[in-house]
């Protein structure tokens, strides 16, 4: 069982992130306040639920959370600034959209880049140990895989409507056949050979 909160008497918001290791698209962050009370044993980690589970939970998320909001970060800044700043950027826009601020932040993860006035714990796995981070952790995925089945439309050879944009066979075949998209993160290993192949700037 997921625990509430770390300490019930502080407003706490649970942050977690999606698309981390991808090869294509934003990375993808939620944030999350949970009322004390909130109750919902079928919630845990995204990556231990069915698609079709997580978008069962992701509406009884939104309506019962006192506050959430999702926070992206394009593969351009992802490629400027690198994918542990990215995903730490993505956790702060998502913070600062909240309307209700929270007094603590549970992250997901063993780092984080401190937000400006509120404290925050790392907790490792912290998905699978506290309700509000796997909350933020399901939020970030459905609304992360929705972007990514969006862009499928518009470049359906990578196969991005299964493999969201992470490193599959298909999808590194598609990039040796055919090249990048604008939305490949260029300064991540796509191929093997990637050092001896000429990508775009």
């Amino acid at each position: 069982m997921l625990l509430p909160y770390l300490e019930s008497h502080r407003l706490e918001a649970g942050c977690d992130e999606a698309g981390r290791g991808c090869l294509a698209g934003s990375v993808f962050a939620a944030a999350v306040i949970l009322p004390e009370d909130f109750c919902n044993e079928e919630l845990t980690d995204s990556k231990q639920l069915s698609e079709k589970k997580r978008y069962q939970l992701r509406p009884i998320i939104e309506q019962e959370a006192i506050a959430w909001a999702v926070g992206i970060v394009t593969p351009e800044e992802i490629d400027q600034i690198n994918i542990l700043n990215a995903s730490f950027l993505a956790m702060h826009r998502a913070i600062e959209q909240l309307s209700v601020q929270p007094e603590h932040l549970l992250i997901d993860g063993n780092r984080f880049n401190p937000y400006a006035g509120i404290s925050h714990t790392t907790v490792i796995k912290g998905d699978s140990k506290f309700l509000s981070i796997a909350a933020a952790s399901i939020l970030a995925k459905t609304y992360r895989d929705d972007y990514m089945d969006e862009l499928a439309l518009l470049h359906p050879e990578y196969d991005w409507c299964k493999n969201k944009g992470y490193p599959t066979k298909a999808h590194r075949e598609a990039i040796r056949r055919i090249g990048i998209t604008e939305f490949h993160r260029k300064t991540f290993t796509l191929l093997p050979e990637q050092l001896t192949l000429d990508f775009p700037s």
